[in-house]
């Protein structure tokens, strides 16, 4: 059985905000000592067990570790019950799951990162949470902590980076830009990324299953960058309707025409565009993207458990319906009927029996 002894002590003496050195002196070591320990070198001897759970104020069966197989089973149970009520917009049930797996395990960071991730889409406009303005306030000192607790202790990069950027976020949401931007400023440069520079390291069978999930990873990137330069009103609307019809271009490159137009962002994708459309009085146009949008909201709302999709670029790509995550726990077809086409741009479409025929779509 693997001891996670030298994990839990480099945790436990960072929580306590003291040095390997000074960790040394306590226990009348030397802090090499404590250096091994915490890389997995060797572990201590077993008669300075008992002084080092005393000084932590943990049981020697924590500190060896030895209930880490059982946190990481029940953990995973939390996780699935916190996915299926993401998938299904339960904002709340997420944030009483993910608070019972704290309470069990309140020094688990993927646990602590999920409880932040809830509490802060609770204060999502987007969804149909009425109470989302008074959410923001509510949990804002909490997400923070959570934030600067993940920041400050969580020995995984990656569950630390999601915590910062997700920090500087509510920052900026709470009116707070400078403190936001700071905290983005510490973020590192995607120049220096693991994506970016790992590739000289792969062995051959490693190279294709990378260079794969990078391409997905850039491509949503960029797809990402775009939709925000559309959206951000610094172009003109002939500039963004080319914007995002470089959008469904490149899509059409990147899945070799495989993808259906089904999902949420799709739909709303053709809503953006026939807004534009609409502003530019384009009518024909207008109507056509929002049919496409509203067929692709009623397929999404009848995918199946699980889609696979291929390409020469990304392989494979497996779509599970409880992989979508939202704040809504209306079907997309109510969301695009009794939001998204009561925006002002469609008021001179709304009489029309074409517009009533989308509406139809989504009954």
């Amino acid at each position: 059985m693997k001891l996670y002894i030298g994990d839990t002590i480099k945790y436990l003496r960072k929580e306590k905000d003291i040095t390997q050195e000074e960790l040394a002196d306590i226990l009348g070591v030397s802090y090499q000592s404590v250096s091994r320990w915490e890389t997995g070198i060797c572990y201590p001897d077993m008669e300075l067990l008992p002084v080092i759970s005393e000084f932590f104020g943990v049981t020697v069966d924590k500190l060896l570790g030895v209930d880490k197989a059982i946190e990481r089973e029940t953990v995973s149970e939390y996780l699935l019950r916190f996915q299926e009520a993401i998938s299904q917009g339960k904002i709340y049930e997420c944030i009483a799951v993910a608070r019972e797996g704290v309470s069990k395990y309140p020094n688990n960071f993927v646990l602590l990162n999920k409880l932040m991730y809830a509490l802060f889409i609770s204060g999502d406009s987007d969804g149909n949470i009425p109470e989302w303005k008074e959410n923001m306030v509510k949990y804002d000192a909490e997400i923070t902590a959570l934030g600067e607790r993940i920041m400050k202790y969580c020995p995984d990069q990656n569950i630390r980076l999601e915590a910062t950027a997700r920090l500087a976020f509510n920052h900026c949401e709470m009116g707070r830009k400078e403190i936001g931007r700071a905290v983005y400023e510490s973020l590192p440069s995607s120049e220096f990324c693991k994506e970016n520079q790992i590739w000289w390291s792969l062995d051959n069978s490693e190279k294709l299953p990378f260079l794969k999930n990078k391409i997905k990873q850039d491509y949503n990137a960029l797809k990402s960058s775009i939709r925000l330069l559309a959206n951000s009103g610094c172009l003109s609307d002939e500039q963004s309707v080319i914007a995002i019809q470089k959008i469904f271009k490149l899509e059409k490159i990147v899945y070799d025409g495989n993808i259906t137009a089904d999902g949420w962002g799709a739909s709303k994708l053709q809503l953006d565009i026939a807004k534009l459309y609409a502003r530019l009085g384009d009518n024909t146009e207008a109507i056509e993207h929002l049919k496409i949008g509203a067929m692709a909201a009623k397929a999404f709302d009848n995918r199946p458990e699980e889609q696979i999709f291929s390409s020469i670029l990304l392989g494979d790509i497996s779509a599970k319906r409880t992989d979508f995550e939202t704040t809504d726990t209306r079907t997309l077809c109510e969301i695009m009927r009794d939001k998204w086409l009561l925006s002002s741009e469609f008021d001179n479409l709304r009489k029309t029996d074409e517009f009533k025929g989308i509406v139809d779509i989504l009954r």
